[in-house]
């Protein structure tokens, strides 16, 4: 997840955090990924027990993919650049609600709740805190933002030199210590979705924010359902 301004050890601090931002479960600008690009492949982590809390996350009721409509249009743009390259969308995760951001909050508080540790091998829990790993507000809830990767079009895993929600320098893009090949396919995603009209993060080489998003203030909470 991004590193954001807000640290989670303000969270440890105040437990669930006070917005001075809009929290809405209005829903009615958003559209699921697989009704505008038809050859995604989908593996929703927080849906699952394959994430860093080693637990299905709340507001994750089922393995779908939501994004707000001006979002998913530019993704498609990206879905076509890439597809005439040889390579179609895999998605992690894109709306995220806040309760689930909550969630995290919640396990990085718990010290002695060590999750799935093989997303943080090299580091020890408190560390997570200190590092500001999670925070207390994403942009994911804001539905323009999208985690992801790129497969061939057969399926074949692409290899990006790391993985998902790896806590770890190896994330940031920009990461050297990998072969000219995983430099190379990172280039390919950020190169498509960077022309599609989407802002890179310089600590995870897999998420995308349209930078023209709709709701820059506005924070959702309806599930994913």
């Amino acid at each position: 997840m991004k590193k954001a301004l807000l640290a989670c050890l303000l969270a440890t601090t105040l437990g669930l955090p006070t917005f001075a931002d809009t929290v809405s479960t209005d829903k009615s600008d958003f559209a699921e990924i697989s009704t505008v690009i038809d050859d995604a492949a989908y593996d929703i982590r927080y849906y699952s027990a394959n994430n860093f809390t080693g637990k299905r996350v709340d507001g994750y009721k089922a393995p779908r993919a939501y994004m707000t409509k001006e979002a998913l249009a530019a993704l498609s743009k990206a879905a076509e650049d890439l597809r005439s390259q040889g390579y179609r969308l895999l998605i992690w995760d894109s709306y995220r609600p806040q309760k689930a951001v909550d969630n995290f909050v919640t396990w990085m508080d718990d010290l002695k709740d060590p999750g799935n540790k093989s997303f943080y091998p090299d580091l020890e829990k408190k560390d997570l805190v200190t590092g500001n790993y999670v925070a207390t507000k994403s942009s994911h809830t804001r539905g323009s933002t999208v985690d992801l990767t790129i497969i061939q079009m057969d399926g074949t895993t692409v290899d990006m030199g790391g993985t998902f929600d790896l806590f770890s320098e190896r994330s940031h893009p920009d990461y050297t210590n990998i072969t000219d090949a995983q430099k190379k396919n990172r280039e390919i995603l950020r190169n498509a979705m960077v022309k599609a009209g989407f802002n890179p993060i310089d600590s995870e080489w897999w998420h995308f924010t349209y930078k023209d998003e709709p709701y820059k203030d506005t924070y959702f909470n309806f599930d994913v359902e």
